[in-house]
């Protein structure tokens, strides 16, 4: 049985109280404080006063735990908005602010879809917003700004990592590169990349974030349309 639908165990209120609510609760503080290697049923434990054995009444393995966790997160992911065009741009901008939250999310986005209650009712709201699409068309549509949102969010986190790792941000990083580049652009063999690097607005994440959803949104306008 699933672990959404298996029941918990009866309250224990000796030695301290006990639901799975508070274990991925103190899961996620310790994803949020030093990553998903922070987190095992052990850690969980320890931090909740408890013995590991007694979380197996709750939770059978740490992939279930991780599970419970990205779908607490998804209760903060709310898409609204009158029209499918704002939904799909609030489930996207959503996705990312939780993700910038909790970066180890980043870590876990993708692959097969969550199928717990609140990345259900997530999911609901989106397809319930195209109503009128042609049924064929819903999934491919939400699985493409699932797909940049995670993309894009990896992207964001990573650069933060390297951030955190090198001890530069990204335009000293970029000034550390400026002699190689300019030596390379100086070759003649990357002209379309020179003009692009030496000529083009640079806009920060948030921008270019937006930017690229809008191109996205248009693509899907016009498909949907026909």
């Amino acid at each position: 049985m699933l672990v959404w639908e298996r029941p918990e165990p009866p309250n224990r209120p000796v030695p301290a109280p006990l639901d799975r609510e508070r274990i991925v609760r103190a899961a996620i503080e310790l994803a949020d404080a030093d990553g998903l290697d922070a987190v095992s049923l052990r850690k969980v434990a320890t931090a909740l006063g408890v013995g590991p054995m007694r979380l197996y009444g709750y939770i059978e393995s740490k992939d279930e735990l991780l599970d419970l966790m990205v779908d607490a997160i998804h209760a903060e992911i709310r898409p609204v908005g009158d029209t499918w065009r704002e939904v799909l741009r609030s489930l996207a901008e959503t996705t990312r602010q939780a993700a910038h939250d909790h970066e180890w999310l980043a870590d876990l986005l993708g692959g097969r879809p969550q199928l717990g209650p609140h990345a259900l009712a997530r999911g609901e709201a989106v397809v319930a917003a195209l109503d009128g699409v042609h049924v064929d068309a819903v999934m491919p549509v939400v699985t493409a700004v699932d797909a940049y949102v995670t993309g894009a969010v990896r992207r964001e986190i990573a650069a933060r990592r390297a951030e955190r790792t090198t001890g530069l941000d990204e335009k000293r990083w970029q000034v550390s590169l400026g002699p190689y580049l300019e030596r390379t652009f100086a070759t003649g063999r990357f002209p379309a990349l020179s003009t692009v690097i030496h000529d083009a607005a640079h806009l920060d994440a948030d921008h270019t974030f937006r930017l690229g959803l809008d191109y996205l949104l248009d693509g899907i306008a016009t498909h949907i349309s026909r």
